[in-house]
């Protein structure tokens, strides 16, 4: 079975691990050298994300 396709985009990913504070790990490793824990809080941050832009009114 092929991989998916990523739903967020690499700046986004970089963003949210720059605000955990995992980006050196995701430099020296890449994603992969995330822990688990860690990729669970990437994810919950860009559900948080997307939340809120959701509920901003458009223009």
């Amino acid at each position: 079975m092929g991989r998916r396709r990523s739903i967020m985009s690499e700046q986004l990913k970089w963003e949210i691990a720059r605000e955990l504070g995992v980006a050196d790990i995701v430099q020296r490793e890449g994603f992969g050298g995330v822990t688990s824990r860690q990729c669970g809080m990437m994810v919950h941050k860009a559900i948080e994300m997307a939340e809120r832009s959701l509920a901003q009114p458009k223009q």
